[in-house]
């Protein structure tokens, strides 16, 4: 179905694909797999005619063919699923199907006709779906449906799908699974990327991995293991969960008691929330995107107001107080996002790693800054964090997403706080840096600080947990042990059951 041969890409200082080799068969899954920077978005651009080659050629069918835009991609049956949603949230999911399309009626658009063709791709591929609906309306797992319904509108062959499980629950996954193997029973080709070992192996019927623009190995399914994958990636061998010595948990050093908290749109993202996080243990936060993770952390933060409740560090009730109010109770705060509220991308590794303690001794004396204790406190800090940086006078903005994740961490962790808030500690991260991540805050653990950490990767809650807590629409469903719980369960939580009930569904 598709052969992309030597195709080479250069970015100012970047060879981002170097003579790569990709082939795809009509009815199979072919997975791309690779740290970020490795090359697969690029290739996938390429393909989809959002980039032009260097060098190399695209045969079709066997027949050499030119991309130079998207509009190329689909009249040659190409499509392409992205992670960020691409739909007009005003518009019904019958008018974000026919955009872009002719209509048998001139100028005015068959919504009629689409609607038709929506049910009955629905009802084919198990992807039911109101054609009336608004998208704004729609669960995540819905809009997901209608991308894919999107994609066979157009009569794709051939599909791109890009992290295409980022928001799913569980359960989501498997439908959409069973409805991309029944996609390639009909003869299509699908290209899947994904971060996620599990679930490349449950797709894949092939695996190729990419690492710094060169392809390091193409496996069938059959024999390939997370760690075998996981070190064609990287290089070298990568432990996938991190090993977490038995601590016995202390006292409450984090406690939520009745927190309600509004979201950006006013409504309440957060409801009645009760937790509490005890010295020496992580405690996970899991939920889908949008249920008010991002709202509880802020608050914690003091980077939002609640409306009600409290919110103690230790016997602090630190609920509305300032960020440096709260940081001065034991709080260290690494945030969902790295360069709005983690870092200042201008400042260089040395000045991020002082933003919190700039004005205390032995930084400071008589009111100026002590430049050789700064140097040696960063340089200290760098080595002890493994932060790949040219030099302390590198700005942050030049760092790669994981050397600027672990400085971060390297700043909120020396400060020895009482509770640590790590929100979605290794998104957009490889795997290297994840894997040094998660390391880390293990052994913050034993350092008798409570952890609360929020995700939304089920690998990094059953990897990094002591308990997890499972969130839905800004309340905890339950509180369950990462030992004796499956994904299963969670996801059933994730998607608003609750545990009690869970024997009991139809």
């Amino acid at each position: 179905m598709l052969e992309m041969r030597a195709i080479t890409k250069r970015f100012p200082g970047v060879l981002a694909n170097d003579r790569v080799d990709f082939d795809l068969r009509a009815g199979e899954v072919h997975t791309l797999l690779g740290e970020n920077g490795a090359g697969k978005s690029t290739l996938m651009k390429i393909l989809y005619g959002l980039y032009q080659p260097d060098e190399g050629e695209i045969l079709l069918n066997g027949s050499p063919v030119e991309i130079h835009s998207p509009t190329d991609a689909i009249d040659l049956n190409v499509g392409m699923i992205h992670q960020h949603f691409m739909m007009v949230e005003s518009l019904t999911v019958a008018e974000n199907v026919a955009l872009g399309l002719p209509s048998n009626r001139g100028f005015r658009t068959d919504l009629d006709a689409v609607s038709e063709r929506i049910t009955e791709l629905g009802t084919r591929y198990g992807l039911k779906i109101d054609p009336s609906a608004t998208v704004w309306q729609l669960s995540v797992g819905q809009k997901q449906r209608v991308e894919i319904i999107k994609a066979l509108f157009r009569d794709a062959n051939l599909l791109i799908l890009d992290e295409p499980t980022a928001v799913l629950t569980p359960q989501e996954v498997d439908q959409l699974f069973k409805t991309l193997r029944q996609m390639t029973e009909d003869g299509r080709g699908l290209i899947f990327i994904s971060h996620k070992l599990h679930e490349v192996l449950a797709l894949s019927d092939r695996i190729t991995v990419l690492r710094q623009g060169r392809i390091t190995g193409q496996v069938p399914v059959e024999g390939a293991t997370r760690e075998s994958l996981a070190r064609m990636m990287v290089g070298r061998e990568v432990k996938l969960a991190p090993d977490k010595p038995a601590v016995e948990p202390g006292r409450p050093r984090l406690r939520i008691e009745s927190l309600t908290v509004l979201g950006d749109r006013g409504d309440e993202a957060v409801r009645s929330l009760n937790l509490e996080v005890r010295a020496g243990e992580i405690l996970s936060i899991a939920g889908v995107s949008g249920n008010g993770q991002r709202e509880m952390a802020e608050t914690i933060g003091g980077l939002r107001q609640p409306t009600s409740g409290a919110i103690f560090i230790d016997d602090t009730d630190v609920a509305g107080k300032t960020p440096a109010e709260i940081r001065a109770a034991g709080l260290s705060y690494v945030p969902e996002g790295r360069m709005k509220n983690g870092c200042i991308g201008a400042f260089t590794v040395s000045e991020n790693l002082l933003l919190v303690d700039h004005q205390k001794a032995p930084y400071v004396k008589w009111g100026l800054f002590d430049f050789g204790v700064i140097k040696e406190h960063s340089a200290q800090l760098v080595k002890q964090y493994a932060v790949k940086t040219p030099t302390l006078d590198t700005t942050a903005r030049s760092l790669s997403g994981g050397n600027i994740q672990k400085l971060i961490l390297a700043r909120e962790i020396s400060g020895t706080p009482k509770v640590l808030v790590a929100s979605q500690p290794t998104r957009g991260v490889d795997i290297g840096a994840a894997e040094y991540i998660h390391k880390r805050l293990v052994e913050q653990r034993t350092e008798d600080t409570a952890i609360l950490v929020i995700s939304e990767d089920l690998d990094e809650v059953f990897a990094l947990a002591d308990r997890i807590a499972v969130i839905y629409e800004g309340q905890i469903m339950g509180m369950v042990d990462p030992a004796t719980t499956s994904r299963e369960e969670i996801g059933l939580m994730m998607a608003g059951v609750h545990p009690e009930t869970t024997s009991d569904r139809p």
